[in-house]
C-alpha cells in the first residue's frame, strides 16, 4: 500500500507530509473502501486519500476550507473531477513548455532536444487527459467544515481526515466533529488521524496545529469509556516511529528548504506522533 501511495504521489508530482504514508496507509485500512460508496475527505487540500479514494471507484467530496478552483492538469486527468457549485473548480489553466521541462532544464534545452525526445518528455510528465473509465470521481468543495451548508443530513457512507481537523481550536473543532457527525450516514464511519499528546493538550507551532489527550479525543468525538485506545503504548510508538526508516529516509523536499516547519530543515527529529480515530455513527 505504501508503494501505490507513493506511485499516485509521484504521478500527481505531490509530496507527503513527513508522517502522512503512515496516517494513509492506516486510514485506508480502516475506511476499507467499496466501490459506488460516498466518502467525504474533510480538510483534503490536495492530499492523496482523495485520488487513492477515487483509484477504487468511490465518489468523493474533497472539502477543504483554502480554495482549490485552479487544480492543474495533473489532479484533473487523474478522475472525473467537478466542482460543488460553479466558484468551486475553474477552467483548467493552459498548459506552456514549462510544465514539460526536467528540474533545472530551460527552454533552449527544450528546443535543442530531438522530436522523439520531447514526445517522450510530454507523455511522461502529462497522463492521459481522459480519466480511466473505472474510476470514481472527486467533487471539491471550498467550505468551512463547520459549516457544511449543501450536504443533506446523513447523506454519506464515509468521511476521513488526514491530518487536517487538529487545525481548528479545540472548540471549533467540537463544532467540526458535530457537522461532520450530521451528514454522515447512521452507522457510517469517521476514520481521522490527528497529532496525539501523552499528558496534556499542547499547540504545535510549526504545524499550527493541536497535539491531543487521549481525553480531549473521547470529548471531541464522544467515544465511550470502553472505547479501546493505545495511548498505554504512546512511548513504546513514539520510539517505533522515531526508527522508522521509511519516513525519515523519505522526506519530501520541502522539508529541506526552510526552518519553519514541522521537519526543520529536514532533520529527522518528530514532535509529536499521529494518533488515529475511528468512530461509528449509531443507527437510526
Amino acid at each position: 500500500m505504501v508503494e501505490e501511495f507513493h506511485r499516485i504521489a509521484n504521478q500527481l508530482q505531490a509530496g507527503f507530509g513527513w508522517h502522512y504514508l503512515l496516517d494513509l496507509t492506516w486510514a485506508a485500512r480502516m475506511l476499507k473502501p467499496v466501490r459506488g460508496q460516498h466518502t467525504l475527505d474533510a480538510g483534503a487540500g490536495r492530499g492523496m486519500m482523495q485520488w487513492w479514494l477515487a483509484a477504487q471507484g468511490v465518489h468523493v467530496l474533497s472539502v477543504d476550507r483554502r480554495g482549490r478552483a485552479n487544480l492543474d492538469w495533473r489532479y484533473r486527468s487523474w478522475c472525473p473531477l467537478t466542482g460543488l457549485r460553479p466558484n468551486d473548480l475553474g477552467p483548467v489553466r493552459r498548459l506552456g513548455l514549462t510544465d514539460f521541462l526536467p528540474p533545472g532544464r530551460s527552454i533552449e534545452d527544450w528546443h535543442r532536444w530531438p522530436a522523439k525526445m520531447r514526445t517522450t518528455l510530454r507523455r511522461a510528465r502529462h497522463p492521459n487527459p481522459h480519466p480511466p473509465q473505472d474510476r470514481g470521481t472527486v467533487t471539491i468543495y471550498n467550505q468551512e467544515l463547520d459549516n457544511l451548508i449543501e450536504i443533506p443530513d446523513g447523506s454519506l457512507d464515509a468521511i476521513v481526515s488526514i491530518s487536517a481537523l487538529e487545525h481548528n481550536s479545540l472548540d471549533g473543532l467540537s463544532k467540526v466533529v458535530t457537522e461532520l457527525l450530521r451528514v454522515l450516514k447512521p452507522g457510517g464511519l469517521l476514520v481521522a488521524t490527528l497529532p496525539a499528546a501523552k499528558e496534556r493538550d499542547w499547540y504545535h507551532e510549526p504545524s499550527r496545529g493541536w497535539c491531543l489527550t487521549d481525553e480531549t479525543l473521547r470529548r471531541l468525538f464522544h467515544l465511550s469509556r470502553d472505547c479501546p485506545s493505545n495511548y498505554a503504548e504512546y512511548d513504546e510508538l513514539f520510539g517505533m516511529l522515531r526508527a522508522c526508516t521509511e519516513l525519515s529516509d523519505n522526506l519530501s523536499r520541502s522539508y529541506f528548504r526552510s526552518g519553519d516547519n514541522g521537519m526543520p530543515w529536514g532533520i529527522w527529529d518528530p514532535k509529536y506522533q499521529p494518533v488515529g480515530v475511528v468512530k461509528r455513527k449509531p443507527p437510526a
